[in-house]
């Protein structure tokens, strides 16, 4: 006769991860608890109660953190774990030059991002910049799960998202590695822009070999920006609105926010004229862009 006493229940599963918090909320740091919040400000109801149970259990297999993707084992009633995959959109590379140079101007946050540990402030500073740190609505996130459930999200995407939040809890640079940029890459970012040489590079344990010291001008701020920014001009302007009433002179003059730049960036001359639109023949057009162009040059070699 066959045994029904288990059907719907989850098989066990030995050395599972389970969550370190055994009852009321998880998360201990900021942000993973913002994050556990936003996701529950989506009023998912009980799909994310019966998640959190299973990620308490140790039902959950594997996780791993990519660039734009969080990929996971959790095994269920059946015996074939379900695979989980829970995308978010990777920032861009321009966007990305504005995240290090926004971090790189403010010494506390440097700081504390090479000590492992995220400020409160960055949150907004980077939603300002349009580079939020968390999804902002349900839709905002890629969610897939080989099991039979229809809900989306099910009960084991949920019992991820709870595991993922320790995980930030223990490494928050998971968090941008999710939206595209890797630790070490970040940081090497952030100590060429301020040009400070004694900011402290990744440990190492007695028995590892010092790493080859990189390539002269790899990690020059200019090298930093100029792969972000270089984009054609003509590629802007086609993705580029309407300007506001008022000809080109307005468009042109009220193009958006520009990159800051940090006082120790050697940045080349031109770079606040390559985020501009090409102005209108009423301004001159490409040539008001390239006498700009040559003025800035001239006073740079002035200085």
């Amino acid at each position: 006769m066959a045994d029904f006493s288990r059907y719907g229940r989850p098989l066990p599963v030995e050395n599972g991860l389970s969550a370190r918090s055994t009852r009321g909320g998880i998360g201990e740091q900021w942000w993973s608890r913002r994050f556990i919040g936003v996701l529950e400000s989506f009023v998912l109801g009980t799909r994310l109660t019966r998640g959190r149970a299973y990620a308490r259990k140790g039902q959950v297999i594997s996780i791993e953190v990519e660039a734009g993707t969080v990929s996971a084992e959790v095994q269920g009633s059946r015996v074939t774990p379900y695979r989980v995959r829970i995308g978010l959109k990777k920032f861009s590379e321009l966007v990305w030059a504005k995240v290090e140079v926004a971090l790189a101007e403010q010494a506390l946050f440097s700081a504390q991002l090479l000590a492992g540990e995220f400020p409160r402030e960055l949150e907004p500073v980077l939603a300002g910049i349009g580079a939020p740190l968390f999804p902002g609505r349900l839709a905002d996130l890629d969610l897939r799960c080989t099991c039979p459930d229809q809900a989306v999200p099910c009960k084991h995407i949920a019992a991820v998202f709870y595991l993922l939040a320790e995980r930030f809890d223990d490494d928050p640079f998971l968090l941008l590695r999710w939206r595209g940029r890797a630790r070490e890459a970040l940081l090497d970012r952030l100590r060429a822009l301020r040009g400070d040489a004694d900011l402290p590079g990744p440990s190492m344990t007695d028995d590892e070999e010092p790493a080859d010291p990189p390539a002269p001008g790899r990690l020059s701020a200019a090298l930093a920006l100029r792969e972000a920014v270089a984009e054609p001009v003509v590629s802007v302007r086609k993705r580029a609105k309407p300007g506001p009433p008022g000809g080109d002179a307005v468009a042109f003059w009220t193009a958006g926010p520009l990159l800051p730049l940090p006082s120790h960036a050697e940045l080349p001359p031109d770079l606040l004229l390559r985020q501009l639109p090409t102005p209108g023949p009423a301004l001159g057009g490409a040539g008001l862009i390239g006498d700009l162009r040559e003025l800035y040059g001239e006073l740079a070699e002035g200085d």
